[in-house]
């Protein structure tokens, strides 16, 4: 009998044998680190765990909620076996608390830190949590505590996309010691195994690890009313699919109501009145034609709805943060409830030991006690202008289960771990800033991808209301594409070309550059257009093969041909643009009564002029033809110009519409035809198109050349032309495909060049060394770092008191969300206008600077912010600088977090000088009442 084992290790191809082996391979640490979790771990994770502990780097893309922060503990896990130090590095600094408390939980408190710029705990921890931005600075300042760093978990790492802070990851990625292991976690994207190929390049082995398959398969639903239609007819979708696949069968039921929808309003249209009040008017536009109505599902309609069905805790997005705060307030209002009794006091009870430290005075400035009703219901906004405290139980409720409803904007997507049973989608369009833009498939895909909890839901769903117009082919479209490239925002700062090249000098700062991701692509697209052009240079040799001529160098008598013909199209153009001159400058000339012979047009021939026309831009004479017509002639008849060859005597009161005066005119016209000099026009034309011209004399001596070459007189000339020709626009192509590649190759060097050559115009370089006053731009991240370093070495800020300091700096962190918001901002009295008027004049000179050199990294300082700055320095109430500035409480507090970090870099970059004193002293007057509050949250 044959033994089973044996046979099926015989019939294992290669492939899955050395597979089995890595799956029996020991792993001691990966053993025990399993041991931790009351699951098993997924099959991606434990190899992605595998690569770690056998030495190598891993880029981890697997869809959101899939467990990917399973393999960056493991990393910590590893750290701590081995004595070494683990950063975790999120993008954001809600992101780091979260992960923070987490760690702790397990870990526990002597072994885990948190640095987020707002606070320092433990830093000397082997696990220290952390902003991007902080590992960045520690890079630059080669600070102590990367002493021992063995490994870097690098969460969200699909960020460095991010327009405005991308950039830090790859300086991380870049500038990271090669000792060091890097694990990248990424939401999936299309070009994983692109960002892969560039993370080897640049940090050694490197393995991309892709998973596409949802822990949670993911339901895809469209409500229209209060019925909820699943949008894929085909019951065998891979719901566990990272994304359905393309061409899947959309619900024909949505598909007719669509289309019902599009009929019975068409119907409608046709029907209502032009009049208002008219029999057969509508006043509700949405009613059709057959008596039915598609109705687009209210706020409390979908959440009943959901409710009924099983299918809360839920997260509703809506792009506006009003739009949130009116969904939890028509919930309230409606009385819906979706808590019990004791969740209810659970709630109040967190809530208000939450909010203890928060100043009695502005709890009802902060809309305290709306809040927590919401919360009690089970019902919560979040979005940035939620107050951060008030943003933080709201998750931790949530992930708890005892808050059911979430109304969000997109931001709540980024990375925060608040998964849901179900997701729903307002609209499929957002405010982007500009415009109403429709959703990207990656958009969608992140939006949903929070549907389903791990451990909790069988099956997640993602609901999208029906909205008038909607295309269920166009949902289904966003559902099932795969496009979520990752694309490089790097570019060169001011700061960090200071950093690098005080660290590196400037040719090593412009080639580790030159290893940016944003440079590998840009490489990778250079492979592609220098691949198009030694094809073409290959075409090119071919053409040149079947252009010979036996009689002599074709190419050379081709050549002489296309300089012929160049030459006398660019004369053509010449003449034609000074004929057009001189023709409109004839017309001007014209006086009634003239006779004109017109030279083109429908109406050529002699004319009488009757009126000249000339009162507009170009003169449009209106005159009488030998054939009776009466016509307003344009500057397109005359392509020449034009003279009066004679002159007739007009009658008085002449009227062009009075049939009988104009055959009268005709005929006197034709009766003294030939009395006019026409002979003379003709000469004048013959002058018009003669010239003598160094161009006309090149064009005779080349055309001489052309008759004296042998291969004029082949009797093939014209076949080996064509071949020529073919050969001469190819290379026109070629060139410009050249010229492609050399604009791609070193972009972000030849950037860096450019900041340099800026700052070495300010004296903030001189070569290799880093000045003085280069020595303060090192010290100032913001993206306003240089316009902050110059007022700094003028002394701007030298003699402002600390709340005047703080108002000034404001400008340079503060943007308004709209334009009209900056309009005629309240001011702050004593030096901060004039200062801030000197800021302006500073940010001037330096944007003619950058325009001179090809930049355009700085933006106009904003004073929108100054009064509240100030206000707030001098010790106001919350509320009264609220309502005068109309900000809300979470803008005021991330624009107030923003300041104070300034207020620091100013302190640091200022040395020992009064100034840092003063900007302390600012940060200090800040950090009060429900800042300080915010600050410690966190």
């Amino acid at each position: 009998m044959t033994n089973p084992s044996n046979s099926d290790q015989h019939e294992q191809s290669p492939a899955e044998r050395y597979a089995a082996f890595q799956r029996e391979k020991p792993y001691p640490m990966l053993k025990d680190f399993a041991g931790l979790y009351g699951f098993e771990l997924d099959d991606f994770q434990v190899r992605a765990c595998q690569e770690i502990e056998s030495g190598r780097g891993v880029l981890v893309a697997a869809p959101t909620g899939s467990g990917k922060t399973i393999v960056g503990e493991f990393a910590i896990h590893l750290a701590l076996q081995t004595g070494r130090k683990a950063f975790y590095t999120t993008p954001i600094k809600a992101l780091s608390n979260q992960k923070f408390h987490d760690l702790v939980k397990r870990y526990g408190a002597d072994n885990v830190g948190l640095l987020t710029g707002d606070n320092v705990v433990n830093s000397e921890a082997p696990v220290v949590v952390m902003t991007t931005e902080v590992l960045r600075n520690m890079l630059y300042a080669g600070s102590r505590t990367l002493l021992g760093l063995g490994y870097v978990v690098m969460d969200e790492v699909h960020y460095l996309a991010d327009r405005m802070r991308g950039a830090v990851w790859e300086e991380v990625i870049i500038h990271l010691p090669e000792s060091v292991t890097l694990v990248s976690l990424s939401a999936t994207v299309s070009n994983a195994e692109e960002f892969g190929e560039w993370l080897e390049t640049v940090r050694g082995e490197t393995t991309t690890i892709l998973e596409e398959k949802r822990p949670v398969p993911l339901f895809q639903h469209v409500m229209v009313g209060r019925r909820l239609l699943d949008l894929f007819a085909s019951s065998d979708v891979d719901a566990s699919a990272g994304f359905v696949k393309e061409g899947a069968p959309v619900n024909d039921e949505l598909t007719r109501i669509a289309r019902d929808d599009w009929a019975s309003t068409r119907l409608m249209r046709d029907r209502r009145s032009p009049r208002k009040g008219k029999p057969g008017s509508s006043k509700n536009p949405r009613s059709v034609g057959n008596g039915r109505r598609v109705w687009i599902p209210s706020r409390v309609d979908v959440v009943e709805r959901l409710d009924r069905e099983g299918l809360l805790p839920a997260i509703m997005f809506i792009f506006s943060r009003a739009g949130c705060d009116a969904g939890v307030s028509q919930l309230v209002q409606a009385n819906v409830r979706l808590t019990t009794a004791a969740e209810r006091d659970e709630i109040f009870a967190r809530v208000e030991e939450a909010s203890r430290s928060l100043p009695e005075e502005d709890l009802h400035v902060l809309g305290y006690h709306e809040f927590l009703d919401g919360l009690t219901r089970g019902i919560a906004a979040h979005h940035a202008g939620l107050l951060p405290a008030f943003k933080q139980v709201v998750e931790e409720l949530f992930q708890e289960g005892l808050v059911k409803v979430v109304f969000a904007t997109e931001t709540l997507a980024l990375g925060i771990n608040m998964p849901a049973r179900t997701v729903v989608i307002e609209k499929l369009s957002k405010w982007n800033g500009e415009t109403h833009a429709d959703l990207t498939p990656g958009e969608y895909t992140q939006l949903t991808g929070r549907a389903g909890r791990r451990g909790l839901d069988i099956e997640g769903h993602g609901v999208v209301l029906y909205q008038p117009g909607m295309n269920p082919r166009e949902v289904a479209g966003l559902a099932s594409t795969r496009t979520y490239p990752l694309r490089s925002s790097f570019r060169p700062s001011y700061n960090m070309a200071v950093n690098l090249v005080h660290q590196f000098g400037r040719e090593r700062s412009r080639a580790l550059l030159e290893q940016s991701f944003a440079q590998f692509q840009a490489d990778r697209a250079v492979v592609g257009l220098a691949r198009q052009v030694q094809k073409a240079e290959e075409a090119l040799d071919g053409y040149r093969d079947a252009a010979h001529c036996h009689v002599g160098d074709f190419m050379q008598y081709a050549g002489l041909r296309r300089q012929i013909s160049d030459l006398e199209k660019g004369a053509a153009r010449e003449r034609r643009q000074d004929r057009r001159e001189d023709a409109i400058a004839s017309l001007g000339k014209l006086r009634p009564g003239d006779v004109i012979h017109v030279p083109a047009g429908k109406f050529s021939g002699l004319a009488v002029v009757i009126d000249p026309g000339s009162s507009g831009d170009e003169p449009r004479p209106y005159v009488v033809t030998a054939d009776r017509q009466a016509r307003r002639l344009a500057p397109m008849d005359f392509p020449v110009p034009v003279e009066s060859i004679g002159r007739l005597r007009l009658p008085k009161s002449f009227n062009g519409r009075n049939p009988a005066q104009r055959r009268e005119l005709a005929n006197a016209l034709k009766s003294r035809a030939d009395s006019f000099d026409a002979p003379a026009a003709r000469r004048q034309k013959q002058r018009d198109s003669f010239s003598d011209t160094p161009t006309d004399r090149e064009i005779a001596r080349l055309r001489a050349e052309l008759k004296a070459h042998p291969c004029h007189q082949c009797p093939e000339r014209e076949d080996h032309a064509r071949w020529a020709e073919r050969y001469f626009k190819l290379e026109r192509d070629t060139e410009t495909l050249k010229r492609r590649v050399e604009n791609r190759t070193n972009t972000v060097a030849r950037t860096f060049d450019r900041v340099c050559d800026v700052l070495t115009a300010l004296g903030y370089l001189d070569g290799d060394t880093v000045t003085a006053e280069g020595g303060h731009l090192r010290r100032i991240y913001t993206d306003m770092d240089l316009v902050a370093a110059e007022a700094i070495r003028e002394g701007l800020f030298d003699d402002l008191t600390p709340s005047e300091l703080a108002s000034v700096l404001s400008a340079l962190v503060f943007e308004a969300r709209r334009a009209d918001d900056a309009s005629s901002p309240k001011m702050p009295g004593g030096r901060v206008r004039p200062v801030l008027g000197e800021l302006v004049k500073v940010w001037g000179r330096l944007d003619a600077l950058e325009r001179d050199h090809k930049l355009d990294f700085l933006r106009e300082p904003d004073m929108g912010f100054a009064w509240a700055a100030w206000r707030w320095a001098e010790g106001d109430d919350l509320d009264d600088v609220l309502m005068v500035t109309g900000l809300s409480a979470g803008d005021f507090v991330r624009w107030m977090k923003q300041l104070l970090d300034l207020c620091g870099q100013v302190a640091d970059a200022a040395g020992d000088s009064p100034l840092r004193d003063t900007a302390r002293t600012a940060a200090r007057q800040l950090k009060r009442g429900v800042i300080a509050y915010s600050v410690l949250a966190e």
